[in-house]
């Protein structure tokens, strides 16, 4: 059945929603997001969607920050959005009067990976999505991998650097957990490692910019390390490093395709990925990955989007056979 498909990408400070047809994304509605409640999260979807969708809309898929049943389509916990123990998938539905369907965001991101437009072109792949935090998805034979609750993927929260002597940390304590994927190597980690070299030498090119009442963050470390300072190109180093002890623990588990990079650390490009790459390469099992490779995400900031709808391709065709 011919007709657009429609992606809802809701992060913590943005909601974007785009139409998908013949492998084409439209123009994107975007709008900060209304994190009061629920209940205006939910009405400012249901506007957004019906400003983009056409007559012959099939099915709209949303990714969100949170934890999916995906049976249910309830969103259990949820990251910077006001979305727990809400069932997302039947109220849209309701609203819209059309097929919806819920998944992580860094799950339709991954989807998005595998695929050129509407066409699947990598059956096994694993994404990981480094910003505020470090999100995971996980493409297993072409198809979007759940776990048995609808919370696989959390690829963020394994541990690459814990330090045992004192014990294991006791259960209920904060997250990210000390050692974590998300502890060493998030964006935060990288503003932290600018803020303390620039504390170090403040004759340094990011000393003086804290010295002129700039608080530094990841941002200015890469775009120091692109223009040749030394220091801040270790410091992408460093963290690009600790990414790569992540992506080895990830070819050794799923021997993918692809690994691919997104979210907005990503942007530092080769700076990030060439030490990543020596990093995963030293910790891989010999024989295991033979066939992998890393790289960054293709599809950038659109392809929460992207993977939003062709979830819902995909779900709507599933319902269908």
């Amino acid at each position: 059945m011919a007709g657009p498909l429609i992606g809802v990408d809701l992060g913590g400070t943005k909601l974007a929603v785009a139409s998908l047809e013949d492998g084409e994304l439209g123009q994107a509605d975007t709008a900060p997001t209304e994190t009061e409640s629920a209940e205006r999260l939910i009405d400012q979807i249901v506007a957004a969607v019906e400003r983009v969708r056409a007559d012959d809309t099939r099915a709209v898929g949303v990714g969100i920050p949170s934890v999916i049943d995906t049976t249910s389509g309830c969103a259990r916990s949820s990251v910077n959005v006001p979305l727990r123990d809400v069932p997302l998938r039947r109220v849209l539905g309701e609203r819209l009067d059309m097929p919806v369907y819920v998944d992580n965001d860094a799950t339709c991101a991954a989807l998005a990976e595998a695929h050129e437009g509407e066409r699947l072109v990598v059956r096994d792949l694993v994404m990981l999505t480094i910003g505020t935090g470090v999100g995971g998805g996980l493409v297993l034979g072409g198809r979007a991998y759940r776990g048995a609750t609808g919370a696989a993927g959390e690829l963020g929260h394994m541990i690459v650097g814990a330090d045992l002597n004192g014990g294991a940390p006791a259960a209920g304590e904060d997250f990210p957990r000390a050692g974590s994927l998300e502890q060493l190597a998030r964006g935060g980690a990288l503003d932290a490692l600018g803020s303390e070299a620039a504390a170090r030498d403040p004759e340094s090119v990011l000393g003086r910019l804290a010295a002129g009442g700039h608080e530094i963050d990841g941002r200015d470390v890469v775009e120091s390390a692109r223009g040749g300072d030394a220091e801040s190109a270790r410091l992408v180093r460093v963290l690009g490093e600790r990414l790569g002890v992540g992506i080895a623990n990830v070819i050794n588990v799923f021997d993918p395709e692809v690994v691919a990079v997104g979210g907005g650390v990503s942007a530092a490009g080769e700076l990030l990925l060439e030490p990543a790459r020596e990093s995963a390469w030293r910790f891989v099992l010999s024989g295991v990955g033979t066939r992998t490779e890393i790289r960054v995400s293709r599809y950038g900031g659109e392809g929460g989007l992207r993977g939003a709808a062709l979830l819902a391709g995909q779900e709507l065709a599933e319902e269908q056979a």
